[in-house]
């Protein structure tokens, strides 16, 4: 189901070398009117999640170039990105090779 506004949580990990940490998710939803605000939300982050539908290939140049976008904030420059290509289980899903070229991910600086 997708994200319709704002979803925070915050995980505290509790085995393993992880221990102890917690971490403060923020799913801001990839709604187009939201997007301006994606820069407010991603300053002082550890790190950056995106997640693409492997199904949706019509959006994924979209996905692409907001991807982009977000990569290039100042204040994200440097900071570790994870890509999640979702519903990988469902048929005509594009390969996980197949979303990395769409994306173009080899393009994005370390």
């Amino acid at each position: 189901v997708p994200t319709i506004g704002f979803n925070t949580e915050k995980i505290k990990l509790s085995n393993g070398t992880a221990k102890g940490i917690s971490c403060h998710f923020w799913d801001v939803g990839g709604q187009e009117k939201l997007r301006p605000l994606w820069k407010s939300y991603s300053r002082c982050t550890d790190g950056i999640v995106y997640v693409v539908d492997s199904v949706d290939v019509d959006r994924l140049e979209e996905a692409k170039t907001e991807l982009h976008k977000v990569t290039k904030f100042a204040e994200n420059q440097g900071s570790p990105l994870l890509v999640i290509a979702n519903k990988q289980d469902l048929p005509r899903s594009l390969s996980v090779a197949d979303i990395e070229k769409q994306l173009a991910l080899q393009e994005l600086t370390p």
